[in-house]
């Protein structure tokens, strides 16, 4: 079995050391498409987030996304975007490097607590609208906003994260007509209705 195939049957779990470089620490996140673990760049001595592609789910139109996410967000410069450092393929791993941040998702702060008051709800809008704006600018529309791609940092920053599914100026469109891709509970009724026809990428 060639040094390939056999990496292929192993996933990156704690302790793994990627491109030489990010050493995994412990896994804080798990979607449809990928995992994202906390990691120490060994270079810069810094701890960053890892994006890892799940290869066991991917075809060859998600890896094209996820890589393109990579790029559309490595141009973002904005405090309420999470920052994308690096991007990497590891054949057969294809990862995002992203900054660490220290906090909750805002789906986990309300599964906590219910509803926000309104004062707070209102300055998290404005934080997200901000980011949204400064994407715009550069080209690259979100189009999953969500609670869980909401990030609320321990120093009250709110940061917008996972551009997996963006649309950039700069890039192809990685979506067709008749692909419906985003999250079930967040569907307008007539993509469900397409959803239910046939179309896939749709997530939990």
């Amino acid at each position: 079995m060639t040094e390939t195939a056999q990496r292929a049957l192993h996933d990156p779990g704690a302790g793994d050391l990627l491109v030489g470089r990010y050493r995994l620490e412990h896994l804080i996140a798990q979607g449809g498409m990928a995992r994202v673990w906390a990691a120490t760049d060994e270079v810069l001595r810094r701890p960053v987030a890892v994006k890892l592609l799940d290869r066991r789910t991917a075809d060859t139109a998600t890896v094209a996304r996820f890589r393109a996410e990579g790029l559309a967000t490595a141009r973002l410069r904005h405090p309420g975007i999470v920052a994308v450092y690096d991007t990497f393929n590891d054949d057969p791993v294809d990862g995002i490097v992203m900054e660490l941040v220290d906090g909750v998702t805002l789906r986990a702060e309300l599964d906590r607590r219910g509803t926000l008051p309104v004062a707070e709800a209102l300055a998290v809008t404005d934080h997200i609208a901000l980011a949204l704006a400064a994407a715009h600018q550069a080209g690259v529309v979100h189009r999953d906003i969500k609670p869980a791609n909401v990030l609320l940092a321990a120093d009250g920053t709110v940061k917008l994260t996972d551009f997996g599914i963006a649309k950039s100026d700069a890039g192809p469109d990685l979506t067709a007509v008749g692909l419906v891709i985003g999250t079930a509970k967040y569907l307008a009724p007539e993509q469900v209705e397409a959803v239910e026809e046939g179309a896939t990428g749709i997530d939990d």
